[in-house]
């Protein structure tokens, strides 16, 4: 279900404390891959989820990405995803981020969707904000149902099915 999946929650690698990722008491902590799209006004363009223009972001790829005031980010997991047919995933934000402003923010993942995770992470304040690649972003709660859904992710065809890397929006 999870690729790469670590049974228990790793805080220090290499004697450097880290924003711990891996399992937890009821879900799992997603790291950030080292891809990043930051959000830039420099085309001034309207953002528009019909017609989105790439030009909107400057992509970036490093081990720390520093998000403007008042801007966000997009990101993936390092981990790719296969959701069971019979679980719907929801992730929140860690507190780490969130006591220091920083949103996450993922759509649910339905069931039978797989691929990486786009993240979308919102600074919310008044000075540049950091976020660490491969260490720990967000936490994953799976919620299973005593029954299938009638119709799955893949069974509707989605357009996100078996994304990989930072995905845009698509119409």
């Amino acid at each position: 279900m999870i690729e790469p999946y670590e049974p228990g929650q790793i805080k220090v690698r290499d004697n450097t404390k880290l924003v711990s990722y891996g399992t937890s008491s009821y879900g799992y902590d997603v790291r950030c891959a080292r891809e990043f799209k930051i959000f830039t006004n420099i085309n001034s363009t309207i953002v528009d989820p019909k017609a989105f223009d790439p030009s909107s972001f400057v992509d970036v790829e490093a081990d720390v990405c520093i998000i403007p005031p008042n801007s966000f980010a997009l990101a993936r997991t390092v981990e790719y995803f296969r959701i069971p047919r019979k679980v719907l995933t929801i992730c929140l934000g860690k507190s780490t981020y969130a006591r220091c402003g920083i949103i996450v923010n993922v759509t649910p993942l339905e069931p039978e969707w797989e691929g990486h995770v786009t993240l979308e992470f919102s600074n919310t304040t008044p000075l540049p904000a950091k976020i660490y690649a491969n260490e720990g972003v967000a936490q994953m709660l799976f919620l299973e149902s005593d029954e299938e859904c009638e119709t799955s992710y893949k069974d509707r065809g989605g357009k996100y099915q078996g994304q990989q890397g930072v995905t845009l929006p698509r119409t």
